[in-house]
């Protein structure tokens, strides 16, 4: 079987895109509230220009949800929201790190 360096990336399973996809989710999610999106910004440093040029860079997207861990009730509003359980977050966080 082939090990997973020499599988073409469009012949990966989309398993391998849930960290990401969930990670946009999550964007998407924490960015709906304007409180809580100016909350991230202030709290993680990060720019509206900076979302919008790296909103597919797992750096960016792991700290989204380094910013949704610290802060429980978050969390689970998120999870709830976009269909998945808090601790598929914390993994998509460490899957993206």
């Amino acid at each position: 079987m082939p090990s997973e360096d020499t599988i073409p990336a469009n012949s990966r399973g989309a398993h391998d895109d849930a960290p990401l996809v969930t990670g946009l989710n999550a964007l998407a999610w924490t960015l709906e509230t304007p409180a809580r999106a100016q909350r991230l910004l202030d709290l993680t440093g990060l720019t509206p220009e900076i979302l919008r040029s790296g909103a597919t860079d797992p750096a960016i997207l792991g700290a989204l949800l380094d910013f949704l861990a610290s802060h429980e009730p978050d969390l689970i509003a998120c999870a709830e929201a976009i269909g998945v359980t808090p601790t598929d977050l914390i993994r998509a966080r460490e899957a993206l790190q």
